[in-house]
C-alpha cells in the first residue's frame, strides 16, 4: 500500500514538471528555471569584443546572481558598452575577465554590471 502511495506521488510531481515546461516553452521562455523568469534578454552566445589599443591592464570582477548563458551574455554586453573595456564572462566561475586598453575607474565597471542586473562581489 505504501508503495503505490508513493508512486501515486511521484507520478503527480513528475507531471506537474513536465506541464511545467511544456507551458513555459510554449510561452517562449528562453531559460526555464532562470531567475529572471526565463526572460532575460541574452542570445544565449557569447560577444567578443576587439578592443582599439593594446591592452594595458585586466580586471577580474566577481559576480553573484547569474544562473544561466542568458545570464553571462547580459553581464558580458553591459561591461562591452564601456569604451576601453573588453569582456569574457564565465559562468561557472561567477566572474568576468575585463582587459582594458585605457584607465577604467571601478564604478564604471560596477555600475554597468548592477545595470544588467547582478551583484559585483569584488574586483581584483
Amino acid at each position: 500500500m505504501v508503495n503505490i502511495i508513493v508512486i501515486i506521488i511521484l507520478m503527480i510531481l513528475i507531471g506537474g514538471a513536465v506541464a511545467y515546461i511544456i507551458k513555459a516553452k510554449k510561452s517562449g521562455v528562453k531559460c526555464i528555471g532562470c531567475p529572471a523568469g526565463g526572460s532575460c534578454p541574452g542570445s544565449g552566445k557569447m560577444p567578443k569584443k576587439k578592443l582599439a589599443g593594446r591592452v594595458i591592464g585586466r580586471k577580474t570582477i566577481k559576480i553573484s546572481g547569474m544562473h544561466c548563458a542568458h545570464c553571462a551574455v547580459d553581464v558580458a554586453n553591459a561591461l562591452n558598452q564601456i569604451d576601453g573595456a573588453a569582456a569574457k564572462v564565465s559562468l561557472k566561475d561567477s566572474s568576468a575577465e575585463v582587459s582594458l586598453d585605457r584607465e577604467i575607474d571601478k564604478d564604471e565597471l560596477i555600475h554597468a554590471v548592477e545595470k544588467a542586473g547582478f551583484k559585483v562581489v569584488s574586483i581584483l
